[in-house]
């Protein structure tokens, strides 16, 4: 039963990085399956000691992860077709908590400042009406 799940995956979730539901299907499974659980403690213990996989590495420093300049150019359809396939693939296929994490920060960020930008040119709008002189007709 313990074979279900990766040492890749396990690594994952022990860096909380592992898709919430795999996350919460490894934590049912570990309640049923002591050499599951084994196999957790012993990569917890690996990386106690200092032996790290390349794999680990990637995902501590969040290498691949797109800047947040990417990000914005993404949701903004001005990178390649490749760039933006490498981001989707990380949504999509590899569920990158830190992806989705920064692409839905960006789409926020976005969108309150279009919000602001709408209020300013409003603002703008009602002052300057008031300086133009009246037409009668």
């Amino acid at each position: 039963m313990s074979s279900e799940f990766t040492d890749a995956q396990l690594e994952a979730y022990l860096d909380e990085s592992l898709d919430s539901q795999v996350a919460a299907e490894l934590e049912q499974a570990c309640r049923d399956d002591s050499e599951l659980l084994s196999r957790l403690s012993a990569i917890n213990r690996r990386r106690d000691e200092g032996v790290h996989t390349l794999g680990e590495i990637w995902r501590r420093h969040q290498v691949g992860v797109p800047s947040p300049e990417e990000a914005n150019d993404f949701l903004s359809g001005k990178l390649s077709q490749d760039q933006s396939d490498y981001i989707r693939f990380r949504l999509d296929v590899l569920k990158c908590r830190f992806t989705s994490a920064l692409v839905e920060a960006t789409e926020q960020q976005l969108a309150d400042s279009g919000e602001q930008s709408k209020t300013r040119r409003e603002k703008y709008f009602q002052n300057s009406a008031d300086l133009l002189p009246k037409i009668d007709e």
